[in-house]
């Protein structure tokens, strides 16, 4: 007997989806469809933790910028 599970709709940059298909890749906790290249249905259940690992995984790849100085 089919089971359903309750999903999100997630809309994001094709990069970021990367990202998230990744962490995906591990252990299948997160996406229950991939529909495209900017969507996918996350689990609800899941949606909180998601969040955090993205936001770990764009803490470690994102560098601030450094205010230019001026060349007067």
């Amino acid at each position: 007997m089919p089971r359903a599970i309750r999903g999100v709709l997630i809309e994001c940059e094709p990069a970021i989806k990367s990202i998230i298909v990744h962490l995906d890749s591990k252990n299948n906790d997160f996406i229950i469809e991939d529909l495209d290249e900017q969507h996918l249905v996350i689990k609800e259940n899941m949606v909180f933790l998601l969040k955090q690992k993205l936001e770990e995984r764009l803490k470690e790849t994102y560098r601030p910028e450094e205010p230019l100085a001026d060349s007067d």
